[in-house]
């Protein structure tokens, strides 16, 4: 998975927060996530070889802001020269994830208009609650792509009349890890699915978390690979219908659709995420050994 982090640092504001990834990972290091800070890869799309040929090549897919909240406030000085970057690639799909919908609005560049051929706008729902709250706002947005992600899937969710407008294009869900790690429930990964599955929609299990729930047995699963792996067993995922991403040549003679070939390991071919990752950043995390049947 290829990851853009223009920013790193959130602060919580939903009880998806609570048991926050980031805070674990940062904690672990000695860093105060709740500081928002600008990355030294701010502009990695744009980075450039020697040759003048962009790093990035054409026909990837970016993963915006995993460690921190694109749309957090105490980035409003930096997002416009984040939104010039995006522009500038638009051979490049951008994947923007955000718990604050109801910033979005106010937040979209001044030429916006129906949004990006390259952004896939998407937003968190934990539980109900969530959805009920941040899917009305996301499809009242104009948007070319949209959807949405049940991480950490800590409550059931039930999204059929989301769906049912034929705007979101595809469904992420995955348990909560680390500290204090709620469970996720199979009945409510199944709903999810089914859902999609009735109206064309991708829908991607990626992981159970450490805690998951099968028929009231209780799993722990701590190994982020077995999550993935039984993520994968469970049958869940569905590929539904293609994302139609109309990228466009940055600049003459560069476009190339064929020039990124996304690169798999023997690992990958039972991972949870492999239907929306764009190909392995060599992070380490498949090193581990399977285990923990469901």
């Amino acid at each position: 998975m290829i990851i853009w982090n223009p920013w790193h640092g959130c602060h919580k504001i939903s009880e998806g927060c609570q048991h926050c990834y980031m805070y674990f990972l940062d904690g672990k290091r000695g860093i105060d996530t709740s500081k928002v800070y600008r990355t030294e890869n701010f502009n990695l799309p744009v980075q450039r070889r020697r040759d003048g040929r962009f790093k990035l090549p054409s026909g990837m897919q970016l993963y915006v802001g995993l460690s921190t909240d694109f749309f957090v406030e105490e980035a409003d000085e930096w997002r416009e020269e984040a939104w010039r970057i995006i522009r500038q690639r638009p051979d490049i799909v951008f994947r923007l994830l955000t718990k604050r919908a109801s910033r979005i609005k106010e937040c979209l560049p001044k030429d916006w208009g129906y949004g990006y051929e390259n952004v896939l706008l998407q937003v968190t729902t934990e539980n109900q609650q969530r959805a009920d709250e941040r899917l009305p706002i996301l499809l009242d947005i104009p948007a070319k792509h949209k959807g949405f992600m049940a991480a950490p899937f800590i409550g059931e969710v039930d999204a059929e009349k989301y769906l049912a407008t034929s705007q979101i294009e595809e469904v992420l869900c995955g348990g909560e890890n680390y500290d204090g790690a709620r469970p996720c429930h199979y009945e409510w990964v199944k709903k999810l699915s089914d859902q999609c599955r009735n109206h064309d929609v991708t829908f991607d299990f990626i992981e159970t978390g450490t805690v998951f729930v099968k028929e009231g047995k209780t799993y722990r699963i701590p190994d982020k690979r077995t999550q993935s792996l039984q993520a994968f067993k469970s049958g869940l995922s569905y590929k539904g219908k293609d994302i139609d991403f109309k990228l466009m040549n940055p600049e003459p003679g560069f476009f190339d659709m064929e020039a990124y070939t996304p690169f798999f390991r023997e690992h990958c071919k039972t991972c949870g995420s492999r239907m929306t990752c764009n190909g392995c950043s060599s992070c380490g995390n498949c090193d581990n050994d399977y285990e923990t049947d469901i």
